[in-house]
């Protein structure tokens, strides 16, 4: 009798066991969908933009690794200023000026599968020579290109003192789209409406050196409107140096401190 007592107890404990052990499951399941919905899961926040890598070569030189694509924007510095990079799948280039367009630099990579994409004005400055495949695009159109949208967005200047840099329609800044993530690269810009007024951008590249482009605080304005998750300033040294990136950030982050200011190494020479 005293043995059948016990398998019973020994039973009963096994079975309030296994019952508490499924509420422990069923709790943690709630609280990871919870977590999810509310949008805190870490490995959410962690992956948000792992995709796109932005790779600083120089000033307004990047080299941007999106998945299984690789993008030169702007690039500038000889072949040398690329060693050890992927070749590029495209090229964007933003305007004619010679730290976004040149032509050397074009000559010395290897671009036979590569398509370069530029505002009529840089292609038209270009030498007749050069053999690559360019697609031309103007302010307000989109494409699709290697399975991304690629939008030319508009970039010039507003202070009247500054108009004589960058005419509205000569230069294009681009947002490109893939798989719902969205990269915005301002090019020589101020904080002009188009960018104010862009939506869901995930990364953004935005400029701030005088007199070519905005200051710092019109900058940090620019990027509050349209609230990227996450922001590199670049193409910040000016005529009297190199623009204040920390007051850019402290600027950014006493507004909105869900946006992630990212302080990359642009000028690793200087």
């Amino acid at each position: 009798m005293k043995k059948l007592t016990l398998i019973f107890a020994c039973c009963l404990l096994i079975v309030g066991c296994k019952s508490e052990s499924e509420k422990n499951m069923e709790l943690a399941k709630e609280l990871e969908e919870e977590s999810f919905m509310n949008g805190d899961s870490e490995d959410a926040d962690s992956t948000e933009t792992e995709d796109i890598q932005i790779e600083p070569i120089s000033h307004a030189t990047a080299v941007i690794n999106w998945g299984e694509t690789t993008i030169y924007l702007d690039p500038t510095g000889g072949a040398d200023a690329f060693e050890g990079m992927d070749e590029p799948d495209l090229v964007l280039i933003t305007d004619i000026h010679g730290d976004h367009m040149d032509a050397e630099t074009l000559r010395d990579l290897n671009l036979q599968n590569t398509r370069i994409i530029v505002p009529q004005a840089v292609k038209d400055q270009l030498p007749d020579d050069l053999n690559a495949d360019f697609v031309i695009m103007n302010n307000g159109e989109t494409i699709e290109e290697q399975d991304f949208s690629i939008e030319a967005i508009p970039m010039y200047n507003l202070r009247e003192e500054a108009k004589q840099y960058h005419e509205k329609g000569r230069g294009n800044g681009y947002v490109l789209e893939k798989d719902g993530k969205r990269l915005y690269i301002a090019g020589d810009t101020e904080d002009i409406p188009e960018m104010r007024n862009l939506e869901n951008i995930d990364i953004a590249l935005v400029p701030m050196n005088l007199p070519y482009t905005m200051p710092v605080d019109a900058a940090a304005e620019g990027v509050l409107e349209f609230a990227p998750k996450q922001v590199y300033p670049y193409h910040f040294r000016g005529q009297d140096g190199k623009a204040d990136v920390e007051r850019f950030k402290e600027l950014v982050n006493e507004g909105n401190k869900d946006i992630e200011v990212v302080l990359a190494e642009w000028y690793p020479n200087e």
